[in-house]
């Protein structure tokens, strides 16, 4: 089921974003990571509208919305691949129509999903806080014809 957030769902978020950054993002350094632990209550959650999968009554993974910029989308590695993450995007795609997201070039798993939902490049760039190459990419919204 995908929902709106509440608070009450921050530990399973938390518990969520841990397990898959620690899988698509092994390349961060632990000092940037715990900054973003840091960052993801105090500033992310409060600035952004966010969605969650869930799953037996459990948080299993979120999407983060800053107008039409997806700045988040992480699932339990063990639910990759049961279309949640399909469901998170499309309730994203619902509401803003056309979307973009910034992906490190480094990260293949976050790469293949955007691939597979049918994001397209639009520029490269390299991340400031870490000097990693980001990828820009935008999703056309759906055509309202045929």
């Amino acid at each position: 089921m995908i929902r709106e957030y509440r608070s009450q769902d921050l530990e399973d978020l938390m518990a969520a974003w841990e397990a898959a950054s620690a899988l698509a993002h092994s390349f961060l350094s632990e000092e940037f990571q715990a900054q973003v632990r840091e960052d993801i209550p105090k500033l992310y959650l409060p600035n952004s509208e966010t969605w969650v999968a869930e799953q037996d009554g459990r948080v299993v993974g979120f999407i983060s919305l800053l107008g039409n910029e997806v700045g988040a989308i992480f699932l339990q590695p063990n639910c990759h691949g049961k279309g949640l993450g399909r469901a998170l995007m499309d309730k994203a795609r619902e509401l803003r129509g056309e979307l973009e997201v910034e992906v490190f070039t480094a990260n293949e798993i976050g790469r293949a999903f955007y691939a597979k939902y049918g994001f397209e490049l639009v520029e490269k760039k390299a991340h400031p806080p870490t000097g990693l190459e980001l990828l820009r990419l935008r999703l056309a919204a759906e055509s309202k014809a045929g």
